[in-house]
């Protein structure tokens, strides 16, 4: 078996009011996978996602990421490892040009202006946007955003991206297009919280299904997206309707 990368035992997490959003999740994922995270709306998804980078922080429970534990101490390495892309790019986007954008985390690590500028085209590279370094960020379409948010998580060189509805807004020639640019990644493992069953099918090969906090199922991705009473149950469509 393919080493572990994420670990998550026993998490909880309550909102300020009390509420439960997560209860008792555990899972694994493995170096090299593609898995999808699904759920009706108010799952806990983005909840979830963002206690993998350390923004938010459990109730308890244990998040271990190529075997270091997240605490405090660790956080700073484990946001280096673990590369989040928020659903909207605009959240991600604050720079006047692409170039700045993509820039910024690397420079932010202190690497060598010549490092950065490598990762800067490297980045651009493997998102299909070579030459936008000079273009206006706002200037961009809904999906030229979506590659350039990728892009500034890629230049970080993580080992785990982890996408939130990332095909949200596209037309369809641009989710293909997202499809085929998240198919081709081979360096990092990732994790896509999706309400598009169709892009969890074609691309993930494991999908977890969440719904109130808790995980309902976790198996091959062609069992579970086929399995009609199982997306009914959870308010979810299986592909065969999709």
């Amino acid at each position: 078996m393919s080493e572990m990368l994420i670990q998550v035992q026993g998490l909880y997490y309550h909102y300020p009011d009390g509420t439960a959003a997560l209860e008792d999740v555990s899972f694994t994922i493995h170096r090299g996978e593609k898995v999808g995270l699904i759920g009706p709306n108010g799952a806990g998804k983005s909840t979830l996602l963002l206690h993998l980078n350390g923004i938010l922080r459990s109730s308890s429970g244990q998040i271990t990421i190529d075997g270091l534990p997240l605490t405090e101490r660790s956080l700073r390495q484990i946001r280096a490892q673990v590369g989040l892309v928020f659903q909207n790019p605009d959240d991600q986007l604050f720079s006047t040009y692409v170039h700045q954008d993509v820039a910024f985390g690397p420079l932010h690590m202190g690497l060598p202006d010549a490092e950065v500028e490598r990762r800067v085209e490297q980045a651009l590279e493997a998102v299909g946007m070579r030459g936008a370094a000079g273009r206006i960020s706002f200037h961009l379409s809904g999906g030229e955003k979506k590659r350039i948010a990728i892009a500034t998580v890629l230049s970080m060189q993580p080992k785990i991206l982890i996408l939130d509805e990332p095909s949200s807004g596209l037309d369809p020639r641009g989710r293909r297009s997202l499809i085929q640019l998240l198919a081709s990644f081979t360096d990092q493992t990732l994790l896509i919280s999706t309400h598009d069953m169709r892009l969890a099918y074609d691309l993930c090969s494991r999908v977890i299904v969440l719904d109130e906090g808790k995980i309902a199922a976790d198996g091959p991705a062609a069992d579970l997206l086929t399995d009609a009473i199982l997306m009914e149950r959870h308010g979810l469509e299986s592909v065969g309707h999709v």
